[in-house]
């Protein structure tokens, strides 16, 4: 995976060292996920608070750095400052519990706001036109940082295909983020990752590549 980031990287004169892998470990064993942080990877993200806390348990004895890149319930905040960043930040009424969770425990969430840009129903986030009027408002938020963008592309279950659809709504991605000022750019899984590092992403989600080869997975699929 390194490997074809770093080529992704130079077919656009980037360096590969700015785009960080998160390894995506939901429905993994404690096994799979031991053989790789062996492997020297420490950056893992979970989907669901639930399904983290469990694996968080079974590797308490490691030091990892975790994401939480799938959709955050806000009766769930109040365990989630544990996680480096959160890729799902995706309503003010989500940002208002993070800062309030945060006021108690004088914590600062590390967050990026998650864009619908591919216009399916099916996917979380805001759309384009509402992400600067929602980041003016979250600027007052003390206990709440917003460093970046989240987005996903629309699944298609053919391999080329769904790297041609993803590409133009990760380029709207990137432009946004520019447009917004921010520094950080989660898109790309299994499936279009290169894509994604060839138009600017700096995180990307992987699991199923890391662990079943290329084929995405049914718990990578929107």
């Amino acid at each position: 995976m390194r490997a074809r980031i770093e080529a992704a990287s130079g077919r656009v004169g980037r360096d590969p060292r700015s785009v960080r892998l998160v390894a995506v470990t939901k429905g993994r064993s404690t096994a799979e996920v031991r053989a790789l942080i062996a492997a020297g990877h420490r950056t893992l993200g979970e989907n669901r608070v639930q399904d983290w806390r469990h694996v968080a348990a079974e590797l308490a004895d490691t030091t990892l750095s975790w994401h939480l890149v799938g959709h955050l319930q806000r009766n769930k905040v109040r365990q989630c400052r544990p996680f480096e960043l959160i890729h799902s930040l995706d309503s003010e009424r989500l940002a208002l519990a993070l800062e309030a969770e945060g006021a108690k425990h004088d914590h600062v969430f590390r967050t990026l706001l998650q864009v619908n840009l591919s216009g399916e129903e099916t996917k979380h986030g805001v759309p384009a036109e509402a992400a600067a009027p929602l980041l003016a408002r979250l600027s007052a938020l003390e206990h709440v940082t917003v460093e970046g963008l989240m987005t996903m592309a629309p699944y298609d279950d053919d391999p080329n295909r769904a790297r041609e659809r993803a590409r133009p709504v990760f380029r709207d991605a990137r432009a946004l983020a520019e447009t917004l000022g921010l520094r950080e750019l989660s898109m790309g899984m299994s499936g279009d990752f290169e894509a994604a590092v060839e138009e600017g992403a700096t995180l990307v989600r992987i699991g199923a590549a890391l662990f079943e080869g290329t084929t995405l997975s049914a718990e990578e699929r929107p």
